[in-house]
């Protein structure tokens, strides 16, 4: 007798990867790309060897699947002819009973895997069956649940805190920074692009910007109060006195260094009628004077002229700190500064000597000796190192800066996902998904023709003993 299973069975069909569902008249437009090549394939000729390195990943995993393929179809055909070479002979020898059920069922099992895996990416033999083709058909679905998904569980403030707390991103950095020739590359691109940006400006342009930033900082600022901390400061401890012993060397060697101007000098102002003798005389007088003088402030740390000094300085710290009179002056002079032509050429010395010292760092690549943005780089990075609060401290950035971009453009990078899914050839989409989990859903046509037999011999077995 036949059994339901034999009648309903259907034919023997081969695998898409051997005989592709007829195309689809197309009326217009384009042919279809093939893999490798449409919006989501790389440009070898742009890409360079990376594109190449691409292009060469998905032809091997075309070649592991269309194998897969193959075997999963040779497994199916097989179970098919051994159905029916058991079918004839079953009435001559009984036991192969057992052979055809396990190959019917398997058949059977085979063909309704294949029919499941071929109708995730293309109507089974090219027919329109609802609910099959589902990757192209809900390629935007997909996207916006891929989207969702990645924004839900990769993109969390909890998984992104605890990752960057595990990679101790502050050491990594303060080791990275340490090494000079790291430190020097990122010296040199920064130098680089902050050249090339000061380069585009216009001269005039920055002059007026650092005239007005410098313009309004100065005269927003009350110079007379400032000027007496900053000379409270330098009084405090006599430190006054060392600065004064610095005057009077350079006075000492000024004198010394000009001796010859004063002799002319002196020469100038006496009366005609002086013999060049008595001039001499005077020159030398003087020379001395001002020089025993010199040595004697030098020297001596109790010299009444340098009590005078301190009494004077400190008069004068009192009155920038209360004479509204002396503060008026001082904010007087700051404006006569301002406006006069000499700060102009000030504010324009000040971003043209910037620049020039940029273009020399960049156009000095070669250099062996670090510039002072690379050894305070390398000097903060080996200090950090060492430092576990400062350690703690990067960390605690890098996790803020981390937290901070996630809570911001997590929605962004969902609708990217979606948007970019969406936008992507439906065909091209679904070759490119086969290629990367087509080789493994080969398994489960493998996998359902044995499990299938196996299931088919044992409900034949079962059956045997209620005949």
């Amino acid at each position: 007798m036949t059994s339901p299973a034999q009648k309903n069975a259907p034919p023997p069909v081969q695998s898409t990867a051997e005989t592709p569902p007829p195309a689809t008249p197309r009326l217009s437009g384009p042919a279809p790309a093939p893999v490798g090549v449409g919006p989501l394939a790389p440009s070898a000729a742009n890409g360079g060897p990376r594109a190449m390195q691409i292009l060469h990943d998905e032809a091997t995993r075309q070649a592991q699947l269309d194998a897969m393929k193959r075997r999963a179809t040779l497994l199916l055909v097989g179970a098919t002819v051994l159905f029916i070479v058991t079918r004839a002979l079953e009435t001559r020898w009984a036991w192969l009973g057992y052979v055809r059920a396990t190959m019917e069922a398997g058949m059977i099992g085979g063909l309704a895997d294949w029919f499941a895996v071929t109708a995730l990416f293309r109507h089974p033999l090219g027919i329109p069956i609802p609910h099959t083709a589902i990757v192209p058909a809900r390629k935007d679905r997909v996207g916006r649940t891929l989207g969702a998904f990645v924004q839900r569980n990769f993109l969390s403030r909890e998984v992104i805190e605890h990752r960057m707390r595990t990679l101790e991103v502050g050491r990594r950095i303060a080791e990275w920074l340490a090494e000079p020739e790291n430190a020097r590359t990122i010296a040199r691109s920064a130098a680089e692009a902050m050249s090339s940006a000061a380069q585009m400006l216009r001269d005039e342009d920055v002059q007026d910007v650092i005239d007005r930033s410098l313009a309004q900082r100065v005269r927003s600022m009350h110079l007379a109060p400032l000027l007496g901390k900053v000379l409270g400061v330098i009084t405090e401890g006599d430190r006054h006195q060392e600065l004064l012993d610095e005057v009077i060397v350079l006075a000492a060697r000024t004198v010394n260094d000009n001796s010859e101007l004063i002799r002319q000098r002196i020469e100038q102002e006496t009366p005609w009628w002086i013999p060049s003798a008595v001039d001499e005389k005077i020159f030398k007088r003087v020379l001395r004077a001002i020089q025993r003088l010199l040595s004697e402030l030098s020297q001596d740390p109790d010299h009444p002229l340098r009590a005078r000094f301190d009494d004077g300085l400190r008069r004068f710290v009192d009155r920038l700190n209360n004479s509204p009179e002396l503060a008026q002056r001082v904010d007087a002079w700051k404006e006569e500064f301002l406006d006069n032509e000499a700060a102009r050429r000030f504010s324009l010395s000040l971003w043209q000597e910037a620049k020039d010292a940029l273009a020399r760092y960049v156009d000095n690549p070669e250099s062996s000796a670090p510039g002072a943005i690379e050894h305070g780089l390398t000097t903060f990075g080996q200090k950090a190192v060492n430092d576990d609060e400062l350690l703690a401290k990067l960390d605690e950035l890098a996790v803020n800066v981390a937290v901070y971009l996630v809570a911001r453009y997590q929605d962004e990078v969902g609708e990217l996902i979606a948007s970019t899914v969406a936008s992507w050839d439906p065909e091209l989409t679904s070759r490119r998904v086969e290629l990367a989990i087509g080789r493994d859903l080969q398994f489960i046509r493998i996998n359902g023709t044995i499990v299938g037999g196996l299931a088919g011999l044992l409900i034949y077995v079962i059956s045997s003993f209620f005949k």
